[in-house]
């Protein structure tokens, strides 16, 4: 499975960005989409995820700030990213979880980056 992610970029506190995921290859239905994120010198951790049904999870420090949405039975999903803060900095990566394998899919990862 393939992880295409776009969106990335720079910005100034305040602003906003939209990322973009496509996951191409997969030959069993994938049942969840997703965003991580690593700043540096810490580990990943999860922004918000999706499920093929519908349901959405976020992280704390984003609620009420980002919104997940996308179609997981298309593969696609997007991330909208309102009010950006200069903790919000990391690299973004888009993540595919399909049940029957208990494999995680990871794309490339979009730089992120928020100035003061």
């Amino acid at each position: 499975v393939q992880l295409q992610a776009s969106g990335g970029g720079l910005v100034q506190a305040g602003g906003s960005l939209r990322l973009s995921c496509v996951a191409s290859g997969s030959m069993f239905r994938i049942n969840r989409m997703g965003w991580f994120r690593q700043a540096p010198g810490k580990q990943r951790e999860l922004v918000a995820e999706i499920s093929s049904g519908g349901t959405t999870n976020y992280t704390d420090t984003v609620k009420g700030r980002f919104t997940i949405s996308g179609d997981v039975a298309k593969n696609t999903v997007y991330l909208q990213m309102n009010s950006l803060k200069p903790e919000d900095t990391a690299v973004y990566y888009c993540n595919a979880f399909i049940f029957s394998s208990r494999i995680n899919y990871w794309g490339k990862g979009t730089q992120v980056t928020v100035s003061s």
